[in-house]
């Protein structure tokens, strides 16, 4: 980029920072507590950790319009991973390119030598995209590069050695997520390289040797590979390593998707316990998602709210996408085999109104709860358990004729979301479709919770082991509530909780 173009740009930057902190939660569409910047694009979270009792989120961000466009980082913060206060971007493109997808890391040894005065820095870890290099059509057009921050996040100084990893001539080589590696005293880059996943290592995040590579014939190849991560869950006394590889497209129901992988890591290789695909997430908008670094024992996940497929025509305005809740995540086996469980963080608890809460309801046929709920806003949390497993739908609904749908049916041993009558559903083709998931368990016992915002519903069944994540666009607040049961259940602990806007986010 030339000096002019940058000048020009930082300052319609500038402007559109000034103009976007007059901006409420009032607009249509706006989540109350999921993340959305104030104004503006939004795509993958980015750099997120955890530092000095402050959860940083950066982000995919593009101040100029509410489409995708020449990437920054944007910056919000919270101390409880529910309030998010959006902070002033953290990184501008420069003369090596665009800001893409990264991660970031306590230096807490000063390995780096960024610290100072016995403070440990920051360092974010980013692929630089160059767009000129890109219409050469050279492949070697992305970059891996390293910024450093010593006063919390709030000002970053982009190294001058970068870029740290350049471009064998991968068309596709971005999205490094680094960690340490403790055992052998070294910092571990997993990094997305087109079709696979290539690990590096480095003594000190500015001096890279290539290690090993993983996936060519594993896992879902529909698309192209992105955003992984890379960490270790213990589970059962054992140490499983856990790899997340989202993929656009090729997800399980159309569009971007993330999957996982279990297995082994040793400091070089990563051997997967088996090669075929474990989704992350079976609903449609739940891309990009990784965990946040420093967070100890705790493995903390956030995604993308969002779907390739139609994330630049969503009806929102004046900005696109939000993130989801934040998650934790643990491992559950069933059977031989082990899976990724995710369950919304404890903290989300904090949004709890009131409610109401039943044992032993029988359902057959309908069971109205709209009068119990109270409920104008369509913000709630929703949980039960039964020991008769059968078939149920859960729809929320409007005056306006608007339904959304979750359900489980028994015949096909599957959960399912239909957003066919949701709203507004013109804007993109495949938008208005029914997605399905498996269930895992093989419990005589069932457990759901389903957390709803205005235009979000999230669906955890079997403790974490099936999750749905769909977005949709109502006319009017979902203020109905109902389950429905041809063949009847019963609810052993019914529990309604209406749920306030994150205050945070005003």
């Amino acid at each position: 980029m030339s000096k002019a173009f940058t000048t020009a740009f930082l300052f319609a930057a500038f402007l559109v920072s000034t103009h976007i902190k007059a901006q409420k939660l009032s607009d249509k569409y706006r989540p109350q507590f999921h993340f959305s910047p104030k104004a503006n694009w939004m795509n993958d979270p980015n750099g997120m950790v955890f530092h000095n009792g402050i959860y940083h989120l950066f982000y995919q961000y593009y101040p100029n319009d509410k489409i995708w466009g020449p990437m920054h980082w944007g910056h919000a913060t919270s101390k409880d991973l529910v309030s998010w206060q959006e902070q002033p971007i953290a990184l501008y493109p420069d003369s090596l390119g665009y800001i893409f997808s990264g991660s970031a890391v306590v230096d807490a040894k000063n390995t780096s030598g960024f610290g100072k005065d016995g403070k440990a820095p920051l360092v974010a870890i980013f692929t630089h995209h160059d767009p000129v290099l890109e219409k050469q059509k050279t492949g070697k057009h992305e970059t891996q590069s390293i910024a450093y921050s010593l006063d919390d996040g709030k000002n970053w100084t982009k190294y001058s050695g970068n870029p740290v990893i350049p471009n064998p001539g991968i068309t596709d080589f971005r999205d490094p997520k680094v960690s340490w590696y403790e055992p052998q005293k070294k910092w571990m880059m997993t990094l997305a390289t087109k079709d696979r996943i290539t690990f590096y290592s480095s003594p000190n995040l500015k001096d890279w040797t290539r290690e090993s590579e993983f996936g060519v014939d594993a896992g879902s190849h529909g698309g192209v590979w992105e955003c992984p991560d890379l960490f270790p869950i213990m589970h059962n006394g054992k140490e499983v390593w856990v790899l997340i590889v989202n993929i656009n497209p090729g997800g399980p129901n159309k569009g971007s998707a993330g999957q996982y992988f279990l297995g082994d890591f040793d400091g070089k290789d990563f051997k997967a316990y088996s090669k075929e695909t474990k989704w992350l997430d079976f609903g449609a908008d739940n891309y990009a998602a990784v965990t946040f670094s420093n967070t100890g024992n705790r493995r903390v996940l956030m995604g993308w709210m969002s779907n390739w497929q139609y994330a630049n025509q969503v009806p929102t305005d004046p900005w696109r996408s939000a993130n989801t809740v934040a998650r934790d995540l643990g491992l559950k086996s069933v059977g031989r085999e082990i899976y990724l469980t995710s369950l919304p963080v404890k903290e989300l608890n904090a949004l709890n109104t009131t409610g109401f809460s039943q044992k032993n309801v029988n359902v057959k046929g309908e069971l109205d709860l709209t009068g119990k709920t109270k409920n104008t806003t369509g913000l709630f949390r929703l949980d039960f358990d039964t020991k008769s497993v059968g078939d149920f739908s859960i729809t929320l609904a409007n005056k306006a004729g608007n339904e959304m749908v979750i359900g489980y049916d028994k015949a096909s041993n599957q959960y399912y979301t239909d957003r066919s009558k949701s709203g507004k559903i013109d804007f993109e083709k495949g938008f208005g479709v029914k997605h399905s998931a498996p269930r895992f368990s093989k419990d005589a016992y069932m457990d759901i919770t389903l957390i709803a915002d205005v235009a979000s519903i999230e669906l955890f069944a079997d403790h974490g082991l099936t999750i749905m994540t769909d977005i949709f666009f109502p006319d009017e607040p979902m203020s109905q509530l109902t389950i429905k049961s041809v063949s009847g259940i019963t609810l052993d602990n019914l529990k309604y909780t209406g749920l306030k806007p994150s205050m945070g986010q005003k």
